[in-house]
């Protein structure tokens, strides 16, 4: 198979499984629960929602300005607006092409700020460690709220709940020791790989703390997943059954939203499945649990695609006036 074939069916299959999902997940829905969701989004407070694409934009602009403290050191000094839309066209081609917007993202600042792709997607690939930091830090507050959630339903509060969780916890330390032990000794050509990857993320991390203004960097960073995760929170007070969300249902609905998009394309018929099931174990019903799911992916394609395709098109005329 040629590679252009495998690159078609790789952007195919996702797009193809997303809307698999999207028939299945209606089909399984009766007349009443279609009528529930449809009342649910007309009656949805949906200026929680532009608050949430506020955020959403603020992360973006942050994305932005965090990317030139990489820049910087090698010399190159990019306009700010350029920056910008080459972020939201990256979001953009990944809504079509999964993981091609780091190359788009890279290409673009390639073709209006003459800074060689190699060394722009370099920059990109170190930005993705902090992020990949950051999102496994969340992902370990996921699941230290979700083994509450677990110990709550599988013993009595009056029990030692609290207790069975550390117990779990230290049961994961072992074995989280033990696996790093394994993937020190062992000489498999799949664990040497693992091995690398993980100290090319320690010298990722390593690195940031060397540049000259780390401490923005770090800012910044903790910047941009913040206002994720309150992009999220925000959406929850649109509607009257998702208001009184607890902090753990949050935090456990934006990892399994997050999850959800490496799936499909964009979270295409995967992000509200995800987010309803992960907001069910928390009381909500499944018909307002859905149309959550469908509103917030709703509102952050709709952003992708519209400041997204504005970049694209403001692109070369903006460069033009300036040249």
């Amino acid at each position: 198979m040629k590679f252009s074939s495998k690159k078609i069916i790789f952007t195919i299959l996702p797009i193809a499984l997303g809307v698999f999902l999207i028939w299945y997940s209606l089909s399984k829905l009766k007349p009443a629960d279609i009528e529930a969701i449809k009342t649910s989004f007309k009656t949805a407070n949906y200026w929680w929602v532009v608050l949430s694409l506020f955020l959403g934009i603020l992360s973006h602009l942050s994305r932005a300005y965090r990317w030139q403290f990489m820049l910087d050191p090698l010399g190159y000094k990019p306009k700010f607006a350029n920056n910008v839309m080459a972020v939201l066209v990256a979001y953009l081609v990944n809504l079509i092409v999964p993981r091609a917007g780091e190359i788009a993202r890279a290409t673009t600042v390639a073709k209006y700020e003459h800074i060689p792709f190699e060394k722009a997607f370099g920059t990109i690939v170190s930005e993705r460690v902090a992020d990949a930091i950051m999102l496994l830090s969340i992902i370990a507050l996921a699941f230290v709220y979700q083994t509450e959630l677990l110990s709550d339903y599988l013993f009595s509060k009056e029990d030692t709940g609290t207790s069975y969780t550390w117990y779990i916890l230290g049961v994961l330390a072992i074995f989280g020791l033990g696996f790093a032990w394994f993937l020190r000794k062992s000489k498999n050509p799949l664990v040497l790989k693992i091995r690398t990857f993980i100290q090319g993320l320690i010298q990722g991390v390593v690195s940031i703390f060397k540049m000259k203004k780390k401490w923005a960097f770090i800012f910044h960073t903790v910047f941009i997943w913040v206002m994720y995760v309150l992009m999220f929170y925000a959406v929850t007070f649109a509607l009257p059954e998702t208001t009184h969300l607890a902090f753990g249902a949050i935090i456990v609905g934006f990892v399994v939203g997050g999850i959800s998009m490496a799936l499909t394309n964009g979270g295409l018929g995967t992000y509200p499945i995800f987010v309803a099931s992960a907001l069910t174990l928390y009381g909500i019903d499944e018909n307002p649990a859905l149309a959550f799911g469908w509103i917030m992916w709703t509102a952050q394609t709709v952003m992708v695609l519209f400041f997204g395709g504005l970049s694209f098109l403001i692109l070369p005329i903006y460069n033009k006036e300036e040249d």
